[in-house]
Protein backbone atom coordinates (compact mmCIF):
# COMPACT_ATOMS: atom_id res chain seq x y z
CA UNK A 1 0.00 0.00 0.00
CA UNK A 2 1.32 3.42 -0.96
CA UNK A 3 2.28 5.80 1.85
CA UNK A 4 0.63 9.15 1.21
CA UNK A 5 0.95 11.08 4.48
CA UNK A 6 4.02 13.09 5.39
CA UNK A 7 3.16 12.35 9.01
CA UNK A 8 3.42 8.61 8.57
CA UNK A 9 5.57 7.09 11.33
CA UNK A 10 7.84 5.33 8.84
CA UNK A 11 8.46 8.67 7.07
CA UNK A 12 9.22 10.35 10.39
CA UNK A 13 11.63 7.59 11.40
CA UNK A 14 13.54 7.73 8.11
CA UNK A 15 13.66 11.51 8.21
CA UNK A 16 15.41 11.34 11.59
CA UNK A 17 18.46 10.08 9.70
CA UNK A 18 19.06 13.65 8.58
CA UNK A 19 20.40 14.10 12.12
CA UNK A 20 23.97 12.96 12.79
CA UNK A 21 22.99 11.89 16.29
CA UNK A 22 20.41 9.49 14.88
CA UNK A 23 22.82 8.24 12.19
CA UNK A 24 25.48 7.53 14.81
CA UNK A 25 23.01 5.76 17.08
CA UNK A 26 21.46 3.55 14.40
CA UNK A 27 24.50 3.23 12.10
CA UNK A 28 22.15 3.91 9.21
CA UNK A 29 22.13 6.73 6.65
CA UNK A 30 20.24 8.01 3.62
CA UNK A 31 21.31 7.41 0.03
CA UNK A 32 19.64 9.48 -2.69
CA UNK A 33 19.82 8.91 -6.42
CA UNK A 34 19.59 5.85 -8.62
CA UNK A 35 23.33 5.30 -9.21
CA UNK A 36 24.16 5.77 -5.54
CA UNK A 37 21.41 3.36 -4.49
CA UNK A 38 22.75 0.91 -7.08
CA UNK A 39 26.16 0.99 -5.38
CA UNK A 40 24.54 0.43 -1.99
CA UNK A 41 22.59 -2.50 -3.39
CA UNK A 42 25.69 -4.04 -4.98
CA UNK A 43 27.44 -3.80 -1.61
CA UNK A 44 24.53 -5.53 0.13
CA UNK A 45 24.11 -2.52 2.40
CA UNK A 46 20.45 -1.62 1.80
CA UNK A 47 18.24 -1.70 4.90
CA UNK A 48 15.12 -0.56 3.07
CA UNK A 49 14.07 1.29 -0.09
CA UNK A 50 11.62 4.13 -0.58
CA UNK A 51 10.39 4.94 -4.07
CA UNK A 52 7.88 7.24 -5.69
CA UNK A 53 6.13 5.44 -8.59
CA UNK A 54 4.92 8.78 -9.99
CA UNK A 55 8.51 10.03 -10.31
CA UNK A 56 10.44 6.89 -11.17
CA UNK A 57 11.03 6.39 -14.89
CA UNK A 58 14.34 4.45 -14.87
CA UNK A 59 14.16 0.78 -15.84
CA UNK A 60 17.40 0.22 -13.92
CA UNK A 61 15.76 1.62 -10.80
CA UNK A 62 12.78 -0.67 -11.16
CA UNK A 63 15.18 -3.62 -11.51
CA UNK A 64 16.93 -2.50 -8.33
CA UNK A 65 13.63 -2.47 -6.48
CA UNK A 66 12.71 -5.92 -7.81
CA UNK A 67 16.11 -7.27 -6.82
CA UNK A 68 15.86 -5.90 -3.29
CA UNK A 69 12.32 -7.23 -2.94
CA UNK A 70 13.60 -10.67 -3.98
CA UNK A 71 16.18 -10.43 -1.18
CA UNK A 72 13.42 -9.69 1.30
CA UNK A 73 14.38 -6.03 1.72
CA UNK A 74 11.42 -3.83 2.75
CA UNK A 75 10.47 -1.54 -0.18
CA UNK A 76 7.96 1.22 0.44
CA UNK A 77 6.03 3.00 -2.34
CA UNK A 78 5.44 6.66 -1.49
CA UNK A 79 3.28 9.36 -2.99
CA UNK A 80 5.41 12.17 -4.43
CA UNK A 81 4.61 14.69 -1.63
CA UNK A 82 5.56 12.15 1.05
CA UNK A 83 8.75 11.22 -0.82
CA UNK A 84 9.71 14.90 -1.11
CA UNK A 85 10.13 15.32 2.65
CA UNK A 86 12.90 12.70 2.68
CA UNK A 87 15.10 14.06 -0.09
CA UNK A 88 17.24 17.17 -0.46
CA UNK A 89 17.75 17.19 -4.22
CA UNK A 90 15.73 19.78 -6.13
CA UNK A 91 14.75 17.23 -8.77
CA UNK A 92 14.43 13.87 -7.02
CA UNK A 93 14.65 10.79 -9.22
CA UNK A 94 12.16 8.86 -7.14
CA UNK A 95 14.45 6.38 -5.36
CA UNK A 96 16.04 6.52 -1.91
CA UNK A 97 17.70 3.91 0.28
CA UNK A 98 18.29 3.59 3.97
CA UNK A 99 21.73 1.95 4.07
CA UNK A 100 23.92 0.41 6.73
CA UNK A 101 27.19 2.16 7.53
CA UNK A 102 30.11 -0.01 6.46
CA UNK A 103 32.52 1.22 9.11
CA UNK A 104 36.11 0.01 8.89
CA UNK A 105 38.44 -0.35 11.87
CA UNK A 106 41.93 1.06 11.74
CA UNK A 107 43.38 -2.08 13.34
CA UNK A 108 42.04 -4.18 10.46
CA UNK A 109 43.89 -2.14 7.83
CA UNK A 110 47.47 -2.96 6.85
CA UNK A 111 49.79 -2.68 3.83
CA UNK A 112 48.29 -5.86 2.38
CA UNK A 113 44.77 -4.39 2.08
CA UNK A 114 45.54 -0.68 2.43
CA UNK A 115 48.78 0.03 0.52
CA UNK A 116 48.05 3.71 0.06
CA UNK A 117 45.38 6.17 1.03
CA UNK A 118 44.48 9.50 2.59
CA UNK A 119 44.15 10.67 6.19
CA UNK A 120 42.29 13.91 6.93
CA UNK A 121 42.74 15.66 10.27
CA UNK A 122 39.46 17.14 11.53
CA UNK A 123 37.87 18.04 8.16
CA UNK A 124 34.82 20.22 8.76
CA UNK A 125 33.05 20.17 5.38
CA UNK A 126 31.22 16.90 4.64
CA UNK A 127 31.29 17.76 0.94
CA UNK A 128 35.09 17.74 1.06
CA UNK A 129 35.09 14.37 2.80
CA UNK A 130 32.91 12.84 0.09
CA UNK A 131 34.89 14.44 -2.73
CA UNK A 132 38.20 13.19 -1.35
CA UNK A 133 36.75 9.69 -1.05
CA UNK A 134 35.54 9.87 -4.65
CA UNK A 135 39.06 10.82 -5.77
CA UNK A 136 40.56 8.04 -3.66
CA UNK A 137 38.41 5.59 -5.62
CA UNK A 138 39.19 7.28 -8.94
CA UNK A 139 42.97 6.82 -8.58
CA UNK A 140 42.65 3.30 -7.23
CA UNK A 141 43.86 4.20 -3.74
CA UNK A 142 42.80 2.09 -0.81
CA UNK A 143 40.60 4.21 1.42
CA UNK A 144 40.15 7.15 3.75
CA UNK A 145 41.08 7.74 7.39
CA UNK A 146 39.27 10.45 9.35
CA UNK A 147 41.24 11.65 12.35
CA UNK A 148 40.06 13.35 15.54
CA UNK A 149 36.84 15.38 15.27
CA UNK A 150 35.72 14.96 11.68
CA UNK A 151 32.69 15.88 9.65
CA UNK A 152 30.35 12.94 9.22
CA UNK A 153 31.12 10.87 6.08
CA UNK A 154 27.46 9.79 6.13
CA UNK A 155 26.09 13.33 5.97
CA UNK A 156 23.90 13.69 2.84
CA UNK A 157 26.39 16.14 1.29
CA UNK A 158 29.25 13.69 1.76
CA UNK A 159 27.21 10.77 0.45
CA UNK A 160 26.30 12.69 -2.72
CA UNK A 161 29.87 13.91 -3.26
CA UNK A 162 31.33 10.43 -2.83
CA UNK A 163 29.39 9.15 -5.87
CA UNK A 164 29.05 5.69 -4.33
CA UNK A 165 32.68 5.38 -3.18
CA UNK A 166 31.43 4.93 0.39
CA UNK A 167 30.48 1.41 -0.64
CA UNK A 168 33.73 0.48 -2.38
CA UNK A 169 36.42 2.03 -0.16
CA UNK A 170 36.91 1.62 3.60
CA UNK A 171 36.46 4.68 5.80
CA UNK A 172 37.96 4.39 9.28
CA UNK A 173 37.95 6.88 12.15
CA UNK A 174 40.71 7.22 14.73
CA UNK A 175 42.54 9.67 16.92
CA UNK A 176 45.67 11.27 15.49
CA UNK A 177 47.81 9.54 18.10
CA UNK A 178 46.38 6.11 17.21
CA UNK A 179 46.92 6.84 13.52
CA UNK A 180 50.61 7.63 14.05
CA UNK A 181 51.13 4.43 16.06
CA UNK A 182 49.33 2.41 13.37
CA UNK A 183 51.36 3.99 10.56
CA UNK A 184 54.68 3.38 12.31
CA UNK A 185 53.80 -0.23 13.09
CA UNK A 186 52.82 -0.82 9.46
CA UNK A 187 55.90 0.81 7.97
CA UNK A 188 53.90 3.53 6.21
CA UNK A 189 55.51 6.62 4.70
CA UNK A 190 53.52 9.67 5.82
CA UNK A 191 53.52 12.56 3.36
CA UNK A 192 52.13 15.89 4.49
CA UNK A 193 51.52 19.15 2.68
CA UNK A 194 52.23 22.71 3.75
CA UNK A 195 52.64 26.02 1.97
CA UNK A 196 55.85 26.43 4.00
CA UNK A 197 57.43 23.11 3.00
CA UNK A 198 60.76 23.26 1.18
CA UNK A 199 60.05 20.55 -1.39
CA UNK A 200 57.84 21.08 -4.45
CA UNK A 201 55.56 18.05 -4.83
CA UNK A 202 56.55 17.80 -8.52
CA UNK A 203 60.24 17.40 -7.65
CA UNK A 204 59.73 14.13 -5.76
CA UNK A 205 60.95 11.29 -8.02
CA UNK A 206 58.96 8.53 -6.30
CA UNK A 207 56.26 8.17 -3.68
CA UNK A 208 57.08 4.75 -2.18
CA UNK A 209 54.36 2.57 -0.72
CA UNK A 210 52.91 1.82 1.70
CA UNK A 211 52.03 5.48 2.11
CA UNK A 212 49.44 7.81 3.57
CA UNK A 213 48.80 11.34 2.36
CA UNK A 214 48.10 13.42 5.47
CA UNK A 215 46.11 16.64 5.09
CA UNK A 216 45.05 19.14 7.73
CA UNK A 217 41.66 20.73 7.99
CA UNK A 218 40.27 23.49 5.83
CA UNK A 219 41.06 26.39 8.15
CA UNK A 220 44.43 25.59 9.75
CA UNK A 221 46.10 22.84 7.75
CA UNK A 222 48.52 20.67 9.71
CA UNK A 223 49.76 21.87 13.07
CA UNK A 224 53.50 21.83 13.77
CA UNK A 225 53.01 18.69 15.87
CA UNK A 226 51.13 16.93 13.10
CA UNK A 227 53.71 18.00 10.51
CA UNK A 228 56.45 16.61 12.74
CA UNK A 229 54.83 13.18 12.48
CA UNK A 230 55.31 13.22 8.69
CA UNK A 231 58.30 11.57 7.04
CA UNK A 232 58.24 14.19 4.30
CA UNK A 233 56.50 17.54 3.73
CA UNK A 234 55.81 18.96 0.29
CA UNK A 235 54.19 22.12 -1.01
CA UNK A 236 51.86 22.86 -3.89
CA UNK A 237 53.16 26.09 -5.43
CA UNK A 238 50.75 29.03 -5.44
CA UNK A 239 50.83 31.84 -7.99
CA UNK A 240 49.27 35.28 -7.84
CA UNK A 241 47.28 36.30 -4.76
CA UNK A 242 46.03 32.76 -3.97
CA UNK A 243 47.66 31.25 -0.89
CA UNK A 244 45.94 27.87 -0.65
CA UNK A 245 43.73 25.33 -2.42
CA UNK A 246 40.47 23.78 -1.37
CA UNK A 247 41.14 20.64 0.68
CA UNK A 248 39.57 18.26 -1.83
CA UNK A 249 41.37 19.91 -4.76
CA UNK A 250 44.74 19.65 -3.00
CA UNK A 251 44.05 15.99 -2.26
CA UNK A 252 43.22 15.37 -5.92
CA UNK A 253 46.44 17.00 -7.16
CA UNK A 254 48.55 14.97 -4.74
CA UNK A 255 46.77 11.67 -5.33
CA UNK A 256 47.24 11.81 -9.09
CA UNK A 257 50.90 12.68 -8.60
CA UNK A 258 51.26 9.76 -6.21
CA UNK A 259 49.55 7.51 -8.71
CA UNK A 260 51.93 8.56 -11.48
CA UNK A 261 55.03 8.21 -9.28
CA UNK A 262 54.11 5.22 -7.16
CA UNK A 263 56.64 2.41 -6.84
CA UNK A 264 54.27 -0.27 -8.09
Amino acid sequence: MQITSRDNEKIKDIRRLLSRKHRDRTRLFLVEGICHVGEASAAGAVECLCYAPDLLTSEFAWRLIAGEQARGTPCYPLAAPAFAVLVQRERPTGLLAVARQLRARLEDLHPGNFPWGVALVSPQDPGNVGTVLRTVAAVGASGLLLLDHSADPYHPSSVRASMGALFSRPVARASFADFVRWARAGGYHIWGTSARANQDYRAIPCYPRPLVLLLGNEQKGLTSQQAAACDEMVRLPMHGPITSLNLAVAAGVMLYEMLAKGDE
